[in-house]
């Protein structure tokens, strides 16, 4: 074989061989991206375990603050009964139910702090419209006049009262049902029943957050017919029943405070409330036949009132670690004392503190 031959035969072998460099290079790369899909193989793993963790800890966490919250409520429970024993006629501050609890460590790393408050002392919505479904007129009375304490408009009462009534005919040109309610968006009904939180009046068409920021911390939601503790109410509450133009306790809520504390008993009494109340008559409907159902007499402010409660509000905070559990229940106290919890929430029906009327501001 000549030199011309072996070239050619050298060079066919060259190219079915590559270099072993060529090779190097390959195996390098290779190495590199099975070492990049093991980290992040291995980082998802890493994450999910952790995300497993976390959320182990956190149900455990909220089973654990919901035990402790039936502790709190067993807690209430027992002082409303010692103060029922004592005095089943009267509930008023400085009998120590409005003491707040805590903050105690109920167990290493879990603190619990726990308020009530009556829930009587608040305007009760559901006490606008009679069991025979038309509206009380001394109650409707009230309301619009709260509303102008606090600077709202008077035509959210009969929207208020279409909402909760059983028909659906407006009951004034301030009133409202499915008509309004389905040209929302999104569209909806009116219950045309009683309603279970105050926070229902943000479904009235153009109430807004603002108005029930100023308004809830006066009203709340209870059985209808409930009575006023005239022992606890708020000012705007009481002045709410007095004749129109007639205010008292709303203009000067320090005072009534002050009042209450160096007080020992019930503040304002409730024969002096009544008193203070004059002869005012319940306001009439004049579209409303007055023989239409004689077996429901008219209201009046005096019978709104009265200087016990039955109803509560438990506020209760759990604190574990860096987590905070807000819950609220909602108890009611029977008349041989007995207490039991309602309703139970994560979110309370107002979200701000009592604000000052707006011409106080």
């Amino acid at each position: 074989m000549n030199a011309h031959a072996r070239r050619a035969t050298r060079a066919q072998q060259q190219r079915r061989c590559p270099a072993p460099r060529a090779q190097r290079g390959i195996a390098l790369l290779v190495a590199i991206l099975l070492v990049a899909l093991g980290t992040i193989i291995a980082a998802a793993v890493a994450y999910e375990n952790a995300m497993t963790a976390r959320r182990g800890t956190a149900t455990y966490a909220f089973d654990q603050s919901l035990l402790i919250q039936q502790g709190a409520e067993a807690l209430a429970a027992f002082g409303l009964r010692q103060i029922y024993k004592s005095d089943p006629s009267h509930t008023y501050f400085g009998q120590g139910w409005d003491k707040p609890l805590g903050p105690i460590e109920v167990v290493p790393g879990v603190m619990l702090e726990a308020s009530l408050e009556d829930l009587q002392g608040r305007f009760n919505l559901n006490n606008l419209v009679k069991r025979d479904g038309t509206p009380d007129q001394t109650q409707v009375a009230a309301f619009t006049k709260l509303l102008q304490e606090l600077g709202l408009e008077t035509k959210w009462a009969g929207l208020l009262i279409d909402w909760i009534d059983v028909d659906i005919v407006p009951q004034n040109p301030d009133g409202a049902e499915d008509s309004v309610y389905m040209g929302q968006t999104p569209p909806y009904r009116t219950p045309n029943r009683y309603i279970s939180s105050a926070s229902e009046l943000l479904a009235l068409p153009g109430f807004g957050r603002d108005r029930y920021l100023r308004l809830a911390p006066y009203v709340t939601a209870l059985p209808q017919g409930t009575t006023i503790n005239v022992c606890t109410a708020l000012g705007p509450v009481l002045d709410a029943f007095k004749p129109a133009g007639q205010t008292e306790w709303s203009t000067s809520p320090d005072q009534l405070a002050k009042n209450r504390a160096n007080t020992t008993g019930c503040f304002p009494t409730l024969a002096a409330f009544q008193a203070s109340l004059g002869t005012q008559r319940p306001a009439t409907n004049p579209t409303q036949n007055p023989t239409q159902n004689p077996t429901q007499p008219p209201s009046s402010p005096a019978t709104a009132f009265k200087e016990s409660s039955r109803w509560y509000r438990l506020t209760s905070l759990i604190t574990i670690g860096g987590a905070e559990f807000n819950l609220y229940s909602l108890l009611y106290q029977d008349n041989t004392g007995a207490v039991r919890p309602i309703q139970r929430s994560f979110t309370p029906d107002e979200l701000a503190r009592p604000l000052a009327p707006a011409s106080a501001q």
